[in-house]
């Protein structure tokens, strides 16, 4: 019975890595053709093109990372190959984390109705540093990523050696450095875009519901489009603020390894980390009206195939 749910669960896992990856790669073509096309693209088109690739390649990480490990369960800790996913899983994990931050930023800027000089100063300076912020985001990827391979490979070397202080295991060992090292490492790098992300996103927020109820206020007819669009946009917020949210508090369970790898809830934890990047860019695609647009040609040209 075991078995059989682990199996289920491998299958859900993979299906949902399987819709990531085709929302985010439908997001990067699109936005990309674009970009082919006229050679320039809006700032909220390039963080858009550059999260679906980053969240495209990190399904693909995680989903060979996870098989990879199945196969390679004996030899799996102390082979080179976990140093090699683990390189690449925390690099785009933190790129996502910023990218998220920076797509929150412009949301505000762009939507919310605040009227102070500096939120009018960074509303007209904002879309053009966004390459730059971009390319920061990168630089201090690279720089959490180096810091955590130095922690894997102290790790195992000193596997290699067995030299440790005292009666200590090398388990006790590698909990220590995990607790003392990894987690406040970990906190530190991605507290910085998620306290970008929570302060763009309480602005945003407060802001659309005071607009939406000062329309209710003065609005005569309950169906008026306006209002409408405006709620959607709160609900398509509310869910882009709880979806992050889960991501952070995953990153931080998977770093203090709650759930172990021999747990039978590996696989259902493994669902769970990776339902943000799933769903999200699924959210993204039916509220953005260009991408929304390009997905129902592509579904006429389908039914239209199909009907042939």
């Amino acid at each position: 019975m075991q078995s059989a749910l682990t199996v289920l669960f491998m299958l859900l896992f993979l299906l949902l890595c399987l819709l990531g990856m085709l929302a985010n790669g439908f997001i990067v073509l699109v936005l990309g053709r674009q970009w082919l096309r006229c050679g320039r693209l809006l700032a909220l088109d390039t963080i858009l093109i550059s999260l679906g690739a980053s969240r495209f390649c990190l399904q693909w990480v995680g989903l060979v990372h996870n098989f990879y490990y199945r196969i390679h369960f004996a030899d799996y800790n102390w082979n080179l190959s976990r140093q090699l996913f683990g390189l690449h899983w925390y690099f785009l994990n933190s790129a996502n984390f910023w990218l998220g931050a920076w797509l929150s930023v412009l949301f505000c800027l762009k939507i919310a109705n605040i009227t102070h000089p500096t939120f009018l100063w960074l509303k007209w300076r904002f879309p053009g540093v966004v390459p730059w912020l971009l390319l920061g985001s990168v630089l201090v990827s690279i720089i959490v990523t180096l810091l955590f391979f130095w922690g894997n490979h102290t790790l195992y070397q000193e596997f290699l050696i067995r030299e440790f202080s005292g009666n200590m295991t090398f388990q006790e060992w590698k909990k220590r450095m995990e607790i003392h090292y990894f987690l406040p490492l970990k906190l530190v790098t991605l507290s910085m875009p998620l306290s970008i992300f929570l302060v763009s996103m309480a602005l945003l927020i407060c802001s659309l519901r005071s607009h939406i109820q000062r329309m209710w206020q003065t609005s005569h007819s309950l169906q008026d489009h306006s209002m409408e669009a405006h709620t959607r946009a709160l609900q398509s917020l509310i869910s882009f603020l709880i979806l992050y949210a889960l991501s952070f508090v995953s990153l931080m369970i998977d770093v203090a390894k709650y759930f172990s790898s021999e747990s039978q809830w590996y696989w259902v934890w493994q669902i769970i980390s990776y339902f943000t990047i799933s769903v999200h860019p699924c959210i993204l695609i039916f509220s953005n009206i260009k991408l929304r647009g390009t997905f129902r040609q592509l579904l006429l040209l389908a039914k239209g195939f199909w009907v042939a």
